[in-house]
């Protein structure tokens, strides 16, 4: 049986002579295609839209709007780097209309400690991607995490706002909230929600009452050094009957692999999710009738999708999110060559995600929703 120190030296010196493994992964979609690049710690971050229809307004302060939602340092319970997120349009964009060419977006780092990191350069911190990048690439970017950082979803945001711009020449709107922290969970049917509260206080959640014992608790989990959970409640309106592939491009599907790509997310669930265990099919089917000249449903355990395509409905989905990894705390691990060690959290970071993640979700049910609409459109003469 192989002993993790001699695994770690494997890693270590065989991908010296493996020169094909590069990372892969870094596009996201089929038509309205997005590619991010970048690091954490590096000089900038960004995204390369290609397949943006030609002829679409764009406003900048729109997506300056949605990276000012996800920048950190915005409040009390996030991280305490300070960005800016000025966006800067390098192509593809002309008297404020997208010409059909690729949309090049850069977002520089401006407020970069690494060495906030230095103490981490040979450890791997626990739950961290550091000892899995380690084993795929045999080196790995130890400042802030490198590629593997939240750091990388700023430039998501900024290409979801231009697939939301797409969007709303179709009244398609999408919007997402905090539903729970820890143990705290909002209990208000989405359909109670106003998406003008959403914004109203930090946290994110709707709810001013359970907000304030969001925050308080998110505040005292500061304190203790330690992180907590969370989850996010998303709906998108208005999207019309008939947009998603019925077999592996599943418009739910592709829905759980965008949200599934956020960092630290852990579970997604739409519809009446793992509640749809405990029912029974004369009471989860969605039964049909006509509301003037459309087709609706008396209910909605669908979650506005059905064999994968949806069906005008209300699309609604929730992401579960983890603590965050980082701990002001001392956890016990080992290095680079084997060895017990002793890591230490230092820097700035997130006792909770879900409020910067809001916009993150927002940006990814966009692509997703702005791809599959391109799709569907190349399929009808």
């Amino acid at each position: 049986m192989p002993t993790l120190k001699s695994v770690l030296l494997f890693c270590k010196y065989i991908f010296k002579f493996i020169i094909t493994n590069c990372m892969r992964g870094n596009t996201f979609g089929k038509l309205f295609k997005v590619h991010t690049f970048g690091e954490s710690h590096g000089p900038a971050i960004g995204a390369i839209i290609d397949g943006c229809p030609a002829g679409l307004s764009i406003s900048i302060e729109k997506i300056q709007a949605e990276l000012s939602r996800r920048r950190p340092g915005q409040s009390e319970i996030v991280t305490q780097r300070k960005e800016a997120d000025v966006v800067e349009i390098l192509s593809g964009v002309f008297e404020g209309k997208s010409t059909g060419t690729p949309i090049a977006l850069l977002i520089r780092n401006k407020d970069q400690k690494s060495k906030d990191y230095s103490h981490i350069k040979d450890s791997f911190r626990p739950s961290h991607a550091d000892y899995t990048y380690t084993a795929k690439y045999g080196a790995r970017d130890y400042r802030g995490g490198g590629r593997s950082s939240a750091r990388e979803t700023a430039a998501r945001v900024a290409a979801g706002a231009i697939a939301q711009m797409f969007l709303d020449t179709m009244g398609i709107s999408i919007y997402s909230y905090v539903n729970q922290v820890g143990s705290l969970k909002l209990e208000s049917h989405p359909s109670n929600i106003s998406k003008e509260d959403i914004d109203a206080n930090i946290v994110r959640c709707p709810d001013l009452e359970m907000a304030e014992k969001m925050i308080d608790h998110i505040k005292q989990v500061r304190k203790e050094g330690d992180t907590v959970g969370g989850r996010i409640h998303g709906v998108i309106k208005n999207c019309p009957p008939g947009i998603g592939e019925p077999v592996f491009d599943k418009l739910h599907a592709d829905l759980a692999k965008a949200m599934m790509s956020i960092n630290a997310v852990k579970g997604f669930e739409y519809g009446s999710g793992f509640s749809s265990t405990e029912m029974r099919g004369s009471a989860h089917n969605d039964l049909f009738r006509t509301e003037g000249d459309k087709i609706v449903t008396d209910t909605n355990f669908s979650g506005g999708i059905q064999g994968g395509i949806s069906n005008g409905m209300d699309i609604y989905f929730d992401v579960a999110f983890k603590p965050v990894a980082t701990i002001m705390r001392d956890q016990s691990s080992v290095n680079t060559e084997g060895d017990d060690v002793t890591v230490s959290g230092k820097g700035r970071h997130d006792p909770c995600v879900v409020p910067r993640a809001v916009p993150i979700v927002d940006a990814m049910s966009a692509l997703v929703i702005a791809d599959h609409v391109l799709r569907q459109r190349s399929t009808v003469v």
